[in-house]
């Protein structure tokens, strides 16, 4: 009697399709949970300390010991910020294909801490800039070039190592929960809530110790300190691995190969006339699947101004070519099924939201550039004998998340589920909607602020001093830093949620990796945009949007055009919205 009473209650515990660190069935009382996810969230703090330990005081690096312009430091710094924001596509295919998360990790976190110790080294190096006291405003100065070249190397270490890292980080943390049952899946959705608040405060950490440490004691220590972070958040991952469930790998193909597959196979049956289409769907005994049929509505309702949605509208339904074998011989032509070919319909779908989101990642670059160079100018005196450094005002972004989430998440979900009847409270389409309505609004109080910040230099007759600090209290670029980090929180979290909730369950490193891709993008369209500006509004004895006087630029109009920009793309992104279909019952849009 015992027995047959413990079979059942087994049987539930065990957790379909993961195992452990050797192979075995999991059971749920024994491994994942907030318990393995606590260990893979220390990971994360960690990796987040050491990187913006790197990225957030890179401009004044740059422009100080390296001696760039700020035009040209703003460039690199954005070549690199979406080098590494892309990157985690091909680390995501490695993983979801061959290596596995855990192992990515591991490799990527060896990677990560040789690009860390690299870094460390060049920093130590004597430069000619330091030697010769070359400031931001100076003229360039030029780096010992072995100096650069190590540390340029170095700093790409660090984006190939964030590459692994930083996409399956967050899909082996969100694995420890089962989707299946009830209690798990909705800690599964607090989870990406408490994911991105405790990476937050590993970001104010270093924003308020690493950059004060840079900035007044030494920048090879400041660079040495995330070196040894990442060494301890590697250890901290290995400790877990007895807990942590492991995702089965099963015989079918990788589904980056899959859904390749349909493209290719689409491609090469262009010629395919509808009919044949439909006379196969017919002979299968298919319907048209939920997410064609939003592709079909898409056609009808929009008009001429928005042929994007035209264009993905006729690529979606020209997919179902690949129903077909080339030329019509099923012996030697591969036939992709239906889930094959709706798999890839899904991630086509992701392209429009995508898309819309681009000028926010643009916006997003700007808080580690140009307000920080603002911040420079302006009076930080904290004490008689203690300046903020410029650099930790980023920390205002990371306390206004990390003190928003817990009361977005027990408080306004809660609000929200009871007035919706969704698990969420609302959806991940309409908070990632909201961000961007509030990154519009960060850009219009950004360049009001840049405007008072001009005017006061030049009452004060300091347009042409830029060296003496503007009487102006650098409180004034608060109310900025934290509209972004509430925007942040909506937009950034819901991202996250979004991207590896819609995509194919063996992609969602790669869908994660999709997500850092918009930052990647936009980092590369914010260097593009301030290097037209740049060439736009310099030379001929004039003084660009970016001159090094930043008393003499005009980054007011360059926000501006942000707010403008952004609001455009706040409306775009609501069209595609509107009629978006969720693939796993994440909502309506």
């Amino acid at each position: 009697m015992s027995s047959s009473n413990q079979t059942p209650l087994l049987s539930y515990d065990v957790v379909d399709g993961s195992v452990d660190c050797k192979g075995r069935p999991v059971y749920r009382s024994s491994s994942g949970g907030w318990r393995s996810a606590s260990f893979i969230i220390g990971v994360e703090v960690a990796e987040r300390f050491a990187y913006y330990g790197i990225s957030s005081n890179l401009i004044t690096f740059l422009t100080g010991p390296l001696g760039q312009s700020t035009a040209t430091a703003a460039e690199n710094i954005n070549v690199w910020s979406g080098t590494a924001s892309l990157l985690p596509l091909l680390g995501a295919f490695v993983a979801d294909s061959f290596l596995g998360r855990y192992r990515t990790i591991i490799v990527a976190s060896l990677i990560y801490i040789l690009g860390l110790g690299l870094l460390t080294l060049s920093a130590l190096l004597p430069s000619d800039a330091a030697a010769t006291g070359c400031r931001s405003t100076d003229l360039p100065c030029s780096p010992v070039p072995f100096q650069l070249i190590l540390f340029f190397f170095a700093l790409y270490l660090v984006a190939i190592g964030q590459s692994g890292h930083k996409p399956c980080v967050q899909a082996f943390g969100a694995d420890q929960f089962d989707g299946q049952d009830p209690q798990e899946s909705k800690a599964k959705s607090s989870f990406f809530n408490w994911w991105y608040c405790c990476m937050c405060a590993g970001t104010l950490v270093t924003l308020l110790v690493l950059n004060y440490i840079q900035d007044n004691l030494n920048w090879g220590l400041g660079f040495g300190i995330p070196c040894v972070v990442m060494v301890f958040a590697l250890i901290i991952f290995l400790l877990g691995t007895k807990t942590y469930r492991y995702t089965i790998k099963g015989d079918e193909e990788s589904g980056f190969l899959r859904i390749g597959c349909v493209f290719v196979s689409s491609i090469r049956n262009w010629r395919t006339t509808p009919s044949a289409i439909a006379f196969e769907e017919e002979a299968r005994g298919t319907l048209p699947h939920q997410s064609s049929e939003q592709y079909k509505h898409s056609t009808k309702v929009v008009f001429c101004s928005c042929q994007l949605v035209e264009d993905l509208s006729y690529k979606a339904l020209f997919l179902n070519k690949a129903l077909l074998a080339p030329n019509g011989l099923k012996k030697d032509g591969k036939v992709c099924s239906l889930s094959d070919v709706e798999e890839a319909k899904a991630v086509l779908r992701l392209v429009p939201i995508w898309t819309t989101c681009l000028v926010f990642a643009v916006v997003f670059a700007q808080t580690s550039t140009f307000f920080t160079k603002q911040g420079v100018t302006m009076d930080r005196s904290i004490s008689p004998s203690l300046d903020l450094p410029a650099a930790s005002l980023q920390s205002f972004i990371s306390l206004a998340i990390v003190l928003f989430i817990p009361i977005y998440d027990r408080v306004l979900v809660p609000i929200a589920r009871a007035l919706t009847s969704k698990p969420s409270g609302i959806t991940m389409l309409q908070r990632i909607g909201s961000g961007l309505f509030l990154s519009v609004v960060a850009m219009i109080v950004a360049a009001l602020v840049e405007m008072k910040r001009l005017k006061t230099a030049k009452e004060h007759g300091l347009v042409d001093l830029p060296n003496v600090t503007i009487p102006m209290s650098v409180w004034w670029l608060i109310p900025q830093y934290v509209l972004f980090g509430v925007a942040e929180a909506f937009t950034m979290v819901g991202l996250q949620e979004f991207f590896y909730d819609q995509v194919p369950s063996d992609l969602r490193s790669v869908g994660l990796s999709l997500y850092l891709s918009i930052f990647g993008v936009g980092s590369f369209l914010s260097s593009f945009l301030i290097f037209i500006i740049e060439k736009a509004t310099g030379g001929d004895g004039r003084y660009s949007w970016f001159a090094n006087n930043l008393n003499r630029a005009h980054l007011d109009y360059f926000y501006w055009l942000l707010a403008g920009l952004s609001a455009v793309q706040l409306f775009f992104y609501v069209f595609f919205a509107k009629s978006y279909i969720y693939n796993r019952g994440g909502g309506t849009a």
